[in-house]
This record gives C-alpha cells, sequence and structure tokens, in this order.
C-alpha cells in the first residue's frame, strides 16, 4: 500500500475493510482433569494439605491470643514490644491460613469445569429459580463439604477461633484505669538533672543557645534496672527560644529558665518520638502522621491527628548552676485514651 493510500486510511478516508458480521462461537476449550479427579490418593493428599493449613491458621491465632496474656502490656514497654508482635503475628498468619486453604481447596478439590450462563431477566420464572436452587445445592454437594468431615471440621475452627485475635485484645483492655499505667509516672523528680541522651553529659544553660535542640534523658538513666522502659518515658526535647517569643501559661510561670522550655518527646497521638524541629516557626513536628506543636505556646497542637499537647517538664536550675527538674511531668506522657484521667500534681496513684 501507498504512503499516500496509508495516510487517507489513517484520516478515516478509505473505507476499513470489511468485518463479518458473526464469529464463530470456539466454544469452551476441553477440561483437563486433575490428579485430584483422577486418583483417590491425589485426592486424600489434597485434602490432608487442606486440613494442615488450616491447623496452621488455628494454632496461630491460639499463639496470638497467648501473646497477649504472656507478655502484659502494663509490664514494661519490652511486653509491648512481645505482645504486638505476636498479636500480629497471630491475626495475620490465622487469616492468611484461611484465605489460602480456602484457595487450594476451591482448585484441588471443588469442581473445576467451566460452564455458561446465559443472561436473562433479573427474576426468573419459578421453574428457573428452582433449577438454580437445585444448582446451589449441587455445587454444594460437589464441593465435598458433606463428605469431607476433617475439611468442614478445620474450617470451622479455623473460621470461628480467627476473630479472638481482634476480641481477645480489645476486650481485655475494656474497663482498664489509666490510674495503674505505668506511664503516669517517670524518672524525673524534683533536682533530677537533665543530661543528654546518649553520652549523659550534665547540661548548664549557658549550653543551650537560641534556635538549639537538645534530646535530653534524666541523670542517672543508665543505673535503672529497665533502661529501655524508663527512658521510652523519660525522654525530653529541650529548647531555647527568645524569651519575648515564649508564651507562659497561667501556672507555669517558673517551669522555663530564660526562654529554655522542656516537653515530653512522646507524642500524644500514637507515641512516635517527636523530635523535627522548625527554628523559624517554633514548631515540633512527629514525623509518623504530622502532629504538630507549638513549643513557643505550651506545646499545643496546632496541625495534625494528636488531640492533646505535650507535657512540659518543669525545669530549674540547680545549685551548681546544672538545669534539673522541678518535678515530674503534672500528666501522664504518651497517647491519649479514651480512659485517660487528667492526674493532679501530688496525687497519690
Amino acid at each position: 500500500m501507498s504512503n499516500h493510500s496509508t495516510e487517507l486510511e489513517t484520516r478515516g478516508e478509505l473505507d476499513p475493510a470489511p468485518s463479518p458480521e458473526r464469529f464463530e462461537n470456539p466454544g469452551l476449550p476441553p477440561h483437563r482433569p486433575r490428579l485430584s479427579d483422577t486418583s483417590p490418593e491425589g485426592s486424600k493428599r489434597a485434602e490432608r494439605q487442606v486440613a494442615i493449613i488450616f491447623g496452621i491458621s488455628i494454632l496461630a491465632t491460639i499463639a496470638g491470643v497467648w501473646g497477649y496474656f504472656a507478655f502484659p502490656m502494663d509490664a514494661g514497654v519490652g511486653n509491648v514490644r512481645y505482645s504486638t508482635l505476636s498479636i500480629g503475628l497471630g491475626l495475620g498468619i490465622g487469616m492468611l491460613g484461611i484465605g489460602i486453604a480456602a484457595v487450594h481447596w476451591a482448585k484441588a478439590l471443588m469442581s473445576d469445569v467451566e460452564v455458561v450462563d446465559q443472561r436473562h431477566p433479573q427474576r426468573g420464572d419459578d421453574a428457573t429459580r428452582a433449577a438454580a436452587v437445585a444448582d446451589l445445592q449441587a455445587g454444594a454437594k460437589d464441593s465435598g463439604i458433606a463428605r469431607r468431615p476433617l475439611l468442614k471440621g478445620a474450617l470451622i475452627t479455623a473460621v470461628a477461633i480467627a476473630p479472638l485475635s481482634f476480641l481477645v485484645p480489645f476486650v481485655g483492655n475494656l474497663g482498664g484505669s489509666w490510674n495503674v499505667n505505668a506511664m503516669r509516672h517517670t524518672m524525673w523528680r524534683k533536682g533530677t538533672r537533665l543530661a543528654t541522651d546518649p553520652d549523659g553529659r550534665l547540661i548548664r544553660p549557658e549550653m543551650v543557645t537560641i534556635g538549639s535542640v537538645w534530646h535530653v534523658i534524666p541523670d542517672g538513666l543508665h543505673e535503672v534496672d529497665d533502661v529501655l522502659a524508663e527512658k521510652a518515658k523519660a525522654i525530653v526535647l529541650l529548647v531555647r527560644l527568645a524569651p519575648e517569643d515564649l508564651k507562659i501559661l497561667p501556672g507555669r510561670e517558673d517551669w522555663s529558665y530564660d526562654g529554655i522550655v522542656a516537653y515530653s518527646k512522646v507524642c500524644t497521638h500514637v507515641g512516635c518520638p517527636v523530635a523535627l524541629y522548625e527554628q523559624q516557626t517554633h514548631h515540633l513536628l512527629c514525623p509518623c502522621h504530622q502532629s504538630t506543636f507549638d513549643v513557643a505556646d505550651g506545646a499545643k497542637v496546632v496541625f495534625g491527628p494528636a488531640k492533646r499537647a505535650l507535657p512540659q517538664l518543669p525545669i530549674m536550675v540547680d545549685d551548681e548552676g546544672y538545669l534539673a527538674a522541678r518535678d515530674d511531668f503534672d500528666e501522664a506522657v504518651g497517647p491519649s485514651t479514651w480512659e485517660r484521667q487528667r492526674p493532679i500534681r501530688g496525687e497519690d496513684y
């Protein structure tokens, strides 16, 4: 074909080649029987494989529930990690096992003969509806669920206990009181000096310049038994602002020192470390979900999903010229929960 003809055809000025009015229906390809269709041994092998996968799902769910009770979350930060890991793995493997077993059951044991279902009005006549019900019953019979008690029992057990991975942690936490939660108290006490994280150097006010950010831990942290648990609660971010930029909240007149303020580093949304400081706006950003806190105004929330300001650590300068805490945080650090009650400083709980 010449270039001119090709150009005309491209622009639609030549009639396309005529198409046949209908194509011959090639029909369905011939059915290829599977090993489980022709061999009783192959069928039994596939049945055992499905039952084993269901069994793995059951064991995973049980292990997840066991992990919840074996690692109580109020016993320390380390337990939170193991409890979450066991519940997550139990839930994930349990649900994955049900899905894989169901797919393998369908592909290896249920009928794989292709059928054609002609289109029809939305409601057929009574004879057609009765035929459909008969087809469904035949399909259920063909699936072999009635004559495969092992698979039926494994399926029912796996599906029945799978929700435990959701329900046990939920029900176990109902009615829990924040008053007994370990996050209510930290290592900070009156006179506890502020030290740099991780080397533990004591901090003098003149070392903290305007706009600088210091990651702080309590002095003596490395001498406690559970360093990781205590550090997770007591980590602090120390910032110095120009005194005229700092808004002093009522009741907190002596909580800062010459523009130096200290706030909990644990985000009040889900507990991620808040560590990104923007010097010009005085904003602290949580990298996990972008909750943003205004350091110049009591670390109140200015953006993001967090609903509560970062707890402030009241600070002072001790007799030897080092920055020290005036007291513990006035409220529990960490994420907000529905049962949280704001504590009163000095309350015995």
